[in-house]
């Protein structure tokens, strides 16, 4: 039962040293603190309790034998999200600017006792702490992870068990991916039907198979769920209390189905009866253009701001098929209402458009009118204090003055946002997304979950740069982080989602916290074996090096 060593720490600290001699835990060991550090003590002093077994006590005295929080109010050169940590015999004193730091620091505090403080029972043994010095701060403002709930509904104990594994890992953002086509998953009390309609479709597209025949198959299965709004309160609390700011994804004008099959009025052919959409990929019904229409998904935020009160809110704007629009009499009196086309317009001009090359096009103005609903969205958001956020196809026709881009497409529209003053979150989808497989599908004993479509390995997250090489460094600024994407279509449950998860999800988090010059993959891989003891410990189905615990 040795001492935890000092280089087990995920993601690597900016600057750390371990020193001679180690801290034990013990009975009688007490947590200083006073003031706004008290919620961070009271937070360390739960962490503690199931493995020990110890009560510890939070004074006000110092003393020896002691962890001390302390808050000195001056952010420096450490940030707001930095910490200091120093162990030697005596205790442990984690000192930061604000509590966010302190939490951070306690997350490192945890990962330098062995792997058996996770526990939630007792354990008999002793817990050493290795003597360090340590001065930590992230690189990056924006650490996130992505969650797609809507293609498959995740319990609410999965969404705190995965929070709680963020803030380990100190990231500080969880984008929750809450409405689509194939469900709508947030209680909005004046439109009781987007849940009570738009929550449940009939049946699921299967995970293609090697083998199958062509063409599409299904489930035969009801599926669905939603979150009630006190359901959303307790997971913002649980990821406030962790310094983890929840960003919702509300989808417009595209990924509208389920929303559609809801209130027919809100699409393009109203007279159609639809169903929640049941097959993955782009779906052609979107939202229409009309005032009303826009009018509703502005009282659907008007909820949502009650419910999250970070600054951004997500409207996501990619993959909008414009099909509809194109054939719709009540979507061309819009554009010549808006003068994106001349009056004289006609719906065939529209549908028979081509480029310069004379290829087949999307008309130009389809792309505007999208523009123009973000753009209503932006302006209604920013009246309230908030930030919108949308994925890259909110570049088209035109960005709304205050819209932050999240790249998903590569980092072109990262770069061409960050050209135009706006802030960026980098998040390429050959790189990010971990609905990718993890190892070559050749490789023998393969068994990662069918339907991705590229690999994505841990070295290559790993190596991943959120500051794209040909970004002008006077631009760097506008890059706010990463985050990695794990959509859901082929991950049924939890278990999946972790396996997809880790220990990817620990390579991102060294991306975005540590200082690019101490990135160092073969040292990462030394820290990563007692990184997977911890979660082995805390039973997260977590991707071992030949992949066999899937599906466990």
């Amino acid at each position: 039962m040795g001492t935890a060593g000092a280089q087990e720490v995920v993601p690597r600290p900016a600057h750390m040293q371990r020193n001679a001699g180690e801290f034990t835990l013990t009975a009688a060991t007490r947590i200083v603190a006073s003031g706004d550090a008290l919620a961070e003590a009271a937070m360390l002093r739960d962490y503690l309790r199931p493995a020990t077994g110890y009560d510890l006590p939070i004074v006000g005295k110092d003393g020896v034998n002691a962890i001390r929080l302390r808050l000195d109010g001056k952010q420096g050169a450490l940030g707001k999200e930095g910490y200091r940590l120093s162990s030697d015999a005596r205790g442990v004193t984690i000192t930061a600017a604000t509590s966010a730091g302190l939490f951070y620091g306690v997350q490192t505090l945890r990962q330098l006792l062995p792997a058996d403080i996770y526990r939630k029972a007792k354990v008999q043994r002793n817990w050493p702490l290795a003597a360090v010095s340590i001065e930590d701060q992230p690189r990056f403002g924006w650490r996130g992870s992505h969650l797609d709930t809507v293609r498959h509904f995740m319990p609410k104990t999965f969404l705190f068990k995965h929070l709680e594994l963020l803030a380990q890992s100190k990231m500080n953002v969880f984008h929750w991916h809450l409405t689509d086509d194939q469900g709508w998953r947030i209680e909005i009390k004046r439109f009781p039907l987007l849940t009570q309609v738009g929550a449940w479709r009939t049946e699921t597209q299967l995970t293609p198979r090697p083998g199958d025949p062509p063409g599409l198959r299904y489930d035969g299965q009801p599926h669905g769920g939603f979150y009630t709004q006190d359901d959303i309160r307790e997971v913002v609390a649980y990821a406030a209390a962790r310094h983890i700011t929840v960003v919702p994804e509300i989808e417009m004008p595209g990924h509208a189905r389920a929303a559609i099959a809801a209130y027919p009025e809100l699409g393009n052919q109203p007279e159609r009866k639809l169903g929640v959409g049941r097959d993955w990929g782009v779906i052609p019904e979107v939202f229409n253009a009309e005032e009303s229409t826009v009018r509703f998904l502005q009282q659907v935020l008007e909820e949502v701001l009650v419910l999250f009160p970070g600054q951004y809110i997500h409207v996501g704007g990619d993959e909008c098929p414009k099909t509809e629009w194109a054939h719709s009499p009540a979507a061309l009196a819009r554009m010549k209402q808006l003068k994106l086309v001349p009056a004289e317009t006609t719906l065939a001009d529209i549908q028979n458009y081509k480029d310069g090359q004379g290829k087949p096009a999307d008309h130009p103005a389809l792309h505007q009118l999208q523009a123009w609903i973000i753009g209503q969205m932006d302006v209604y958001l920013t009246q309230h204090g908030r930030r919108l956020i949308g994925w890259d196809e909110i570049l088209e026709g035109g960005l709304a003055q205050g819209a932050t881009v999240m790249s998903w497409r590569g980092e072109q529209g990262g770069l061409h946002a960050a050209q135009a003053g706006h802030d960026v979150v980098m998040t390429p989808e050959r790189d990010t997304y971990f609905d990718y497989y993890q190892a070559d599908p050749a490789t023998p004993g393969f068994r990662e979950p069918p339907g991705a479509r590229q690999v994505t390995t841990l070295q290559r997250v790993y190596a991943y740069e959120p500051v794209p090489a040909a970004m002008p460094p006077e631009l760097a600024h506008h890059v706010l982080g990463s985050q990695a994407q794990l959509w859901t279509e082929y991950m049924p449950d939890g278990r999946h989602v972790e396996y997809m998860a880790w220990p990817r999800l620990l390579a991102m988090a060294e991306n975005l916290w540590t200082p690019k010059a101490l990135k160092d993959y073969p040292q990462f891989e030394q820290r990563l074996a007692p990184a997977l003891q911890r979660l082995e410990v805390q039973d997260v189905n977590y991707r071992t090096a030949d992949g066999p615990r899937w599906p466990r």
